[in-house]
């Protein structure tokens, strides 16, 4: 089915962990939650002032965070589509959201440079983690929530420790920003697109780069990591 609200630009999509829901976010400022059977429209969510960059749904399907330009990260009910936190401390675009894999805190990326952690519980800002000095466009969760992986336009890739927000170490080797980063399901491994147009793949304990892989001849906009880890998904701007 198409689903059909938007006005504009949808820049964002993500399912909930159960497959009932889609949500997404778009240029026109709104989130809009869909049955994912039937593709009927279940709700609109208003509040954001700027396009919606990014969207997560917590583990358990009952809120949606989203990361947008009018700054301020907000976290949503599903249910009754109100607007639960407003969680203020980014001073630019925030481009990246996700949510640790116990739903207890946020990660968000923004073009102010700057990774915060937030408690999903209470909105409060955790710490704030420093040290790119380009846009971060992409923040990610390892599948055991003690690792957070960012990456920048600076062309870097940073690993923190998710508990204390302490830089874990700093990857490079990319030539392009980087546009999207997935972490393996055993943790180990974290694999990176760019726009330098090769996939890496990098080992977490040495931040050493393990593969590089060519193929696309443009920018490397998505990568994905199936479930058993085996396989990995690319998406590039060569329309392949």
């Amino acid at each position: 089915c198409t689903m059909t609200g938007h006005t504009v630009t949808v820049r964002f999509v993500a399912f909930s962990r159960d497959g009932t829901r889609i949500v997404s976010g778009s240029y026109d400022h709104l989130l809009k939650i869909w049955d994912a059977g039937s593709g009927a429209e279940v709700c609109t969510l208003r509040g954001h002032t700027g396009e919606v960059f990014s969207v997560a749904i917590f583990p358990d399907g009952k809120r949606i965070v989203s990361g947008a330009g009018d700054n301020p990260v907000k976290i949503w009910d599903v249910e009754t589509g109100a607007e639960v936190f407003t969680l203020r401390g980014h001073t630019d675009f925030v481009l990246s959201v996700a949510i640790s894999p116990d739903g207890t805190r946020i990660a968000s990326g923004s073009r102010d440079e700057l990774v915060k952690i937030w408690n999903a519980e209470t909105g409060a800002e955790v710490c704030t983690l420093t040290g790119h000095t380009g846009w971060v466009q992409v923040v990610a969760f390892s599948r055991d929530g003690t690792r957070i992986v960012s990456g920048s336009n600076d062309h870097l890739l940073k690993i923190w420790d998710a508990g204390s927000g302490a830089e874990v170490c700093t990857l490079r080797g990319h030539t392009g920003e980087v546009f999207s980063v997935a972490i393996f399901p055993d943790g180990k491994r974290i694999v990176s697109g760019a726009g330098d147009n090769p996939v890496k793949i990098w080992d977490v304990e040495t931040g050493a780069e393990v593969f590089t892989l060519r193929g696309h001849t443009d920018f490397v906009l998505s990568v994905a990591i199936s479930p058993d880890g085996t396989r990995i998904a690319s998406g590039s701007r060569d329309e392949l």
